[in-house]
């Protein structure tokens, strides 16, 4: 047959045209090199046959560089078969496996791989170079330097306030350590007494014993105290209790006469030469002077009779004797008194012999304070405690004045005079200085000085006390009710701020343990409110304070602030005939005070959330009145007596 094609001479080493190329390796050169594609000719004319190309195709067409046929690759494989390199011959001796340890526990841990420490970036130029800006003019240039020169000025400014304040700091703060250390530290309170009545309602009072001391050695003996031969040992010349709210809206001041008759707790024998207590223990005693107590007891025995008195918790002991008065009136540039006629006294002599007003120095200051034999004033105990309160108002309204406050010398001296002398307990520097300026908005009209009532002597020359007028003096502290004489101005209560009537509910029982109860005795009977106390808690009653209640109380009562109404109705009808008080003054705190009608038993509480009506009554606590003849000194009275 024919053939339409062309036929071409036969090409040796041809391939059929059913053969496809499988592999994409490119051609090689004469030498056996594999040329790249930027070798190979651009034109088909410089391009010579090829072994493997058909002659049979009517029409060639440009062959693919990048494909083999399985005739050119096995005569590739068998040309350059022999130019394969031999493999290396292997030697005859292998080198030695490296042998690698165990890992135990004693082997030490990899080295940890720390990352490259990337390139730091270099901070670019900003802003136009120095010789594209304009030249400053010399106005410009003078507002420049000026600049420069404040800001110069304002860093060395900051600086020396920075030193100075650091410098300062060091100065006070070195002060008041010194100053601390000149007090002598002793043993007397008792906070947790259980004569303190109303604790939660003193919370936040401070309440200082004062007492001045008649010891008769050392410097006390040479101003004119008296020799040891006199008298031995040292005597509480001067009790005074003074109270201070926590709203420090005023100051109470109450003295208390050194004969005044008095029960002695148990005491520990004090030794006053080394203010130290020898471990000796005296039992209770009936009929005993106040000052006797300190005597025999020191500090720890005055503080716990004051206290079993007044009922007040008292945080701080200050004692001072007669060296560091006179020492602390002299500081203070003396004190001015005024007395309407001479004062003269049996024993100390003529104490102002001529009357009117005139300043005194410590030592006939000392003699003001302690004379007791001046005939013109009748009873000896209470006309010097008269002359103490006078001389202490005007002492005060002189350490308060801006002579000695803004007087670095006086304010010093006055408070070394006060530390180099005195002897205290839980007293420092820094707490005087809080408390003095939160007394600096306080008027000398609200503070008062109150005297222990008392209805005459015994046959022991014992000051009787007046128990129902004690109790009504202390009870208006605690309450913080007005007192006598005291000028206090009262905060103004907004109308709109009234409280509004509460709706008349149900009140519920709620859970025991959700009660903080005081138990305070108002009875006769002694240890009842220890006893109730016992059996309350047993019904998760949660007990704060037992004590002894500042009056008497016919009927027993549960006292209860705002929003304690239910708390309260549910301790009453744990107590048979028992009902409940509103008493403000008491915060979150239940009181309940046990009259003379008590069972000596208590029962079962309400059920959690049973409807209880307790009786409500006003005025069940029969506490007297404040008697209307109660000596009183307030310090704003500057007048002439």
């Amino acid at each position: 047959m024919g053939d339409d094609r062309e036929s071409g001479p036969s090409v040796p080493e041809g391939r059929a045209p059913w053969e496809r190329p499988i592999s994409a390796i490119g051609r090689t050169g004469a030498n056996g090199q594999r040329r790249s594609r930027s070798e190979r000719p651009e034109s088909p004319d410089d391009e010579s046959p090829q072994p493997g190309d058909s002659g049979r195709l009517g029409k060639r067409s440009p062959r693919n560089a990048d494909t083999v046929s399985v005739a050119e690759l096995v005569d590739k494989m068998s040309r350059s078969g022999s130019s394969r390199r031999e493999p290396p011959e292997r030697p005859e001796t292998e080198e030695p496996t490296e042998i690698i340890a165990p890992i135990t526990d004693s082997t030490p841990p990899p080295s940890p791989v720390v990352p490259p420490t990337p390139p730091h970036a270099v901070p670019e130029s900003v802003g136009a170079p120095d010789s594209d800006r304009p030249a400053l003019t010399r106005l410009a240039m003078s507002r420049v330097r000026r600049r420069r020169r404040l800001r110069v000025v304002g860093r060395s400014v900051v600086s020396m306030i920075a030193i100075l304040s650091v410098a300062l700091t060091g100065v006070v703060w070195g002060y008041l350590r010194n100053t601390d250390q000149g007090f002598l530290q002793v043993a007397a309170l008792d906070p947790d007494s259980t004569d303190v009545v109303d604790a939660e309602g003193q919370y936040g009072d401070e309440t200082y014993l004062i007492v001045g001391t008649d010891t008769r050695t050392g410097a006390s003996g040479e101003v004119g105290a008296g020799t040891v031969a006199d008298a031995e040992g040292a005597r509480s010349d001067t009790v005074m209790l003074v109270n201070i709210p926590a709203d420090r809206s005023r100051v109470v001041a109450v003295s208390f006469p050194r004969d005044l008759d008095v029960t002695r707790p148990e005491c520990e024998q004090f030794d006053n030469e080394t203010n130290t207590y020898t471990g000796e223990m005296f039992p209770e005693a009936y009929g005993d002077k106040l000052n006797a107590t300190y005597a025999l007891g020191g500090p720890k025995c005055l503080v716990k009779t004051i206290q079993k008195i007044s009922g007040l918790r008292i945080g701080h002991f200050v004692g001072m004797d007669f060296a560091g008065f006179e020492s602390m009136v002299d500081e203070v540039g003396g004190v001015e008194v005024c007395t309407a006629q001479p004062l003269f006294d049996y024993e100390l002599g003529d104490v102002l012999p001529n009357p009117g007003t005139q300043r005194i120095d410590g030592r006939t200051a000392l003699n003001y304070v302690r004379a007791r034999n001046i005939e013109s004033e009748g009873n000896g105990d209470y006309g010097r405690i008269k002359r103490q309160q006078r001389f202490l108002s005007s002492l005060l309204r002189s350490a308060l004045s801006n002579q000695v406050l803004l007087d670095p010398g006086k304010l010093n001296g006055f408070v070394n005079a006060f530390t180099s002398d005195t002897f205290v307990e839980n007293v420092k520097t820094q707490d005087l200085v809080t408390l003095g300026r939160s007394l600096q908005n306080v008027d000398a009209g609200a503070v008062t000085f109150l005297t222990i009532p008392t209805t005459g002597t015994n046959d022991y020359g014992n000051e009787i006390p007046n128990d129902d007028a004690i109790g009504a003096i202390f009870r208006a502290i605690i309450d913080d009710d007005p007192l006598p004489g005291e000028e206090r101005a009262e905060p103004v209560t907004p109308e709109s701020s009234a409280p509004a009537a509460a709706p008349d509910v149900p009140l519920l029982a709620v859970e025991p343990g959700t009660v903080s109860l005081q138990v305070s005795n108002a009875s006769d009977i002694a240890g009842m409110a220890q006893a109730a106390s016992d059996e309350l808690a047993t019904y998760g009653f949660q007990i704060l304070t037992v004590g002894n209640f500042s009056g008497s109380a016919a009927q027993t009562v549960v006292r209860y602030s705002q929003d304690q109404e239910a708390a309260a109705a549910t301790v009453a009808s744990a107590i048979p005939g028992a009902a409940i008080e509103l008493a403000p003054s008491l915060n979150n705190v239940v009181e309940v005070v046990l009259g003379s009608n008590y069972p000596g038993y208590t029962q079962f509480p309400a059920a959690f959330g049973a409807v209880i009506d307790p009786t409500q009554v006003e005025g069940a606590i029969e506490s007297a009145p404040l008697p209307e003849d109660l000596s009183f000194t307030n310090a704003a009275d500057d007048t002439c007596a």
